[in-house]
């Protein structure tokens, strides 16, 4: 809301802005409330959609469906449905029991869910609609495969994306190890590559698992970051400290095989790049040690390709992102639709529920025009 809302508010011109995420949090609350009264459904009319994902998109397209009348099963890779929401965001700032409620929500409406269902590989997309009897498929599947910035010593013991160091927290319960079998190693000192949310939360994640020390290093400006201001806020509140204008350039093992440290150079901004920002540029000489034991690369994810890859026809970007257009979510493929971080890359949680909630009205229209 801060980028997107407040900071072009009038009111803040002089003031404080509307509160948009406030007014966003009564909204919700209030829809909590009275979601049973809200979600009512159509008569069924006897059509299959197939939606892969049940993160933010593909579970607002799922419910959209239902409440029209489809019957929609909805096809997740992990043993939880929910995402990135479960997976990615830890409790601390999405408390789980409301993901919990709202995939509540979204089963009482009809919608059948089925976990461990790595489509591509369980079954391929061309399945689904040839012989599985689904005649449309909506494809979010987010953004998680995770970018590495492929410097030395990114595959020593103790280096994670933060894809896997959240999901080993907060879907798969590490902090409760040995109670639950997955660990996670956190060492005295934690580095965290990134300056966005995500790099924030792993930041934070860090220093609930133990971390004397947890680091940002980021290699712009603060005023660069992407992470929202009140991510940062909290970070800070909480000892979280900020190497600014750094980079790495190795990551330092030990005779196991272990991290033992971080090289980093001091960066300067020099003129702006194609993003707008200005580019940084390393000061030569300016190297150092940082003292870490463990390193958590939060620079990015694309969309996994394996759906592209078994589907032939499906035209996807150079970086990974499935092709659709961007108000009925339609690819290349007649009757699959895609929205979501497999569309844009990693975004925000509502661009995806609004991305699922166009390709719903689309694929209605689909059906509607297929009889």
């Amino acid at each position: 809301q801060e980028t997107q809302c407040e900071e072009l508010c009038l009111r803040g011109k002089k003031g404080e802005p509307v509160g948009i995420g406030r007014l966003e949090r009564f909204v919700a609350d209030y829809q909590m409330k009275h979601s049973q009264e809200q979600n009512k459904t159509a008569k069924t009319n006897g059509h299959k959609i197939a939606v892969i994902g049940s993160g933010p998109a593909g579970l607002t397209c799922a419910g959209d469906l239902a409440k029209m009348g489809y019957e929609v099963t909805v096809f997740e890779a992990l043993h939880t449905p929910g995402g990135v929401l479960v997976y990615g965001i830890p409790e601390f700032r999405l408390p789980k029991a409301l993901v919990r409620e709202e995939i509540a929500t979204v089963e009482a409406l009809g919608v059948k869910i089925i976990p461990d269902m790595v489509i591509g590989k369980s079954l391929t997309l061309d399945e689904l609609l040839e012989e599985e009897g689904f005649e449309a498929v909506f494809i979010g599947s987010g953004a998680g495969l995770p970018n590495f910035q492929k410097i030395p010593g990114e595959n020593l013991l103790g280096v994670y994306s933060a894809n896997e160091f959240l999901t080993r927290i907060n879907l798969m319960k590490a902090y409760d190890f040995p109670c639950h079998d997955t660990p996670v190693q956190v060492g005295k000192s934690v580095a965290v590559i990134g300056g966005g949310n995500v790099a924030m939360d792993a930041a934070r994640c860090a220093k609930r698992m133990g971390a004397e020390n947890s680091y940002i290093v980021y290699r712009r400006s603060e005023v660069e970051m992407p992470a929202r201001v009140e991510e940062v806020h909290h970070a800070k509140e909480e000892g979280i400290i900020f190497h600014m204008l750094t980079n790495p350039t190795q990551i330092l093992g030990d005779e196991n095989g272990r991290v033992k440290g971080m090289e980093v150079i001091k960066m300067e901004l020099g003129e702006p790049d194609a993003s707008g920002r200005r580019r940084p540029v390393p000061i030569k000489g300016s190297e150092y040690i940082l003292d870490v034991q463990t390193v958590v690369v939060a620079i990015g994810n694309s969309p996994n390709p394996l759906i592209k890859s078994t589907t032939p026809g499906l035209d996807a970007q150079k970086w990974g992102g499935i092709i659709a257009d961007e108000e009925t979510g339609q690819t290349s493929r007649i009757g699959v639709f895609a929205g979501g971080d497999t569309v844009t890359g990693a975004a925000t949680v509502i661009l995806a529920m609004g991305a699922g909630k166009k390709s719903a009205a689309a694929i209605d229209e689909y059906i509607k025009n297929k009889k």
